[in-house]
């Protein structure tokens, strides 16, 4: 097969879709690989190891789109290269369609493509594989960019995280008791925080009761939302449903009666955003102001710590990446149930339950 592999256009994206490693077992088996030229730079992968592992180096992204029939994405294609698709290609990224402009929809559609969502393949027991790795990457990140919004030099109202002797330390809420969730929970413990983490899953609650994260849980009902939410000085939006928009649980009145320059963090941002006030922002400018509440919503978060993210989601995505190489999608799919909850489109259909209902008329 003929696998392309783009460099990321997105800003603040250093990931890539594979690994020299992944790169060299491909060739190994006669696949054949093209890299665009900077591809891997931003995790550590000059051209030279590509070619060292039997990648060809390409110029263009039109390059790689024209040769390549399984393109390996990380973040959802562009606009532009939406418009280099065309009917054979499968594309395998965080997708996140259920936010997408409809125009890149009636393109998949149109064209045929074969689109594959890494964070909605789902196993029987309903894990997420390879998006838990990406969840446990932007877990770990959010507690230290939260100390900083509370200083007050970044907008913050003056509260260290931890607080010290005599001085209580901040109240972190966290809605969603995920893969996001509970990495969150763990690293604003290990920062001393007082930690909140809310979900309508029972199973979910009792794992952080029993992890050593000692948060305290609470079920996630509007009042008690809307008192937690009240009472945060960091609150968290971790909330997901696998391929649909993300439900809004945070009102805009609810972020009103929040204490002044208090912060809130929708990681759920890639798929809508959990909280009404919400919009996505970037690295460049990751913060604003509404209802005097700092916001932080940057998608794919993950992107600037790109050497680590690369590895830990090219682990999780080899074995689907290679099945589709090695057997081709029709065949892969019969064999892998929890690959086809990874398709999205195909055949000019939506074919994700929770992406059509979510797209709805836009479709």
């Amino acid at each position: 097969m003929d696998i392309g592999i783009p460099r990321q256009k997105r800003p603040f994206d250093y990931r890539v879709g594979l690994t020299p490693m992944g790169v060299e077992i491909l060739t190994g088996l006669g696949h054949r690989c093209y890299v665009e030229s900077g591809a891997g730079q931003g995790s550590g992968f000059d051209d030279e190891r590509y070619r060292q592992a039997g990648g060809q180096i390409v110029y263009s992204t039109e390059e790689v789109y024209g040769r390549g029939q399984l393109i390996l994405s990380v973040s959802r294609p562009t606009s532009a290269e939406f418009e280099l698709l065309r009917e054979g290609h499968i594309v395998c990224g965080f997708l996140h369609l259920a936010v997408s402009h409809p125009a890149k929809i009636e393109i998949l559609l149109r064209r045929k493509v074969a689109a594959i969502a890494y964070e909605t393949i789902q196993t029987k027991d309903g894990h997420l594989p390879v998006l838990s790795v990406a969840s446990q990457v932007a877990g770990r990140m959010i507690a230290p960019i939260a100390a900083q919004l509370l200083q007050n030099n970044s907008g913050g109202h003056g509260i260290l995280l931890g607080g010290v002797p005599g001085v209580p330390p901040a109240n972190v809420v966290i809605l969603g008791a995920g893969m996001v969730g509970f990495n969150a929970a763990k690293m604003f413990k290990a920062m001393g925080a007082s930690v909140y983490v809310l979900d309508t899953d029972l199973h979910k609650l009792q794992l952080v009761e029993e992890s050593s994260c000692q948060a305290h849980t609470i079920v996630a009902y509007d009042f008690n939302i809307a008192k937690a939410v009240k009472r945060a000085d960091v609150l968290v939006g971790a909330v997901l449903i696998p391929g649909a928009r993300t439900p809004i649980v945070v009102t805009r009145a609810m972020v009103r009666a929040m204490k002044p320059r208090s912060v809130i963090m929708d990681i759920a941002i890639d798929q809508g955003g959990c909280i009404e006030t919400s919009r996505p922002t970037t690295y460049q400018d990751p913060t604003y102001i509404e209802e005097d509440v700092i916001h932080y919503c940057v998608p794919n978060m993950t992107g600037v710590v790109a050497r680590t993210m690369t590895h830990a989601f090219n682990n999780a995505a080899w074995p689907y990446i290679q099945e589709i190489a090695e057997l081709g999608l029709t065949q892969a799919l019969a064999g892998d149930a929890a690959l086809r909850h990874g398709l999205n489109t195909h055949a000019g259909q939506i074919v994700h339950p929770a992406l059509r209902e979510s797209l709805g008329d836009t479709a």
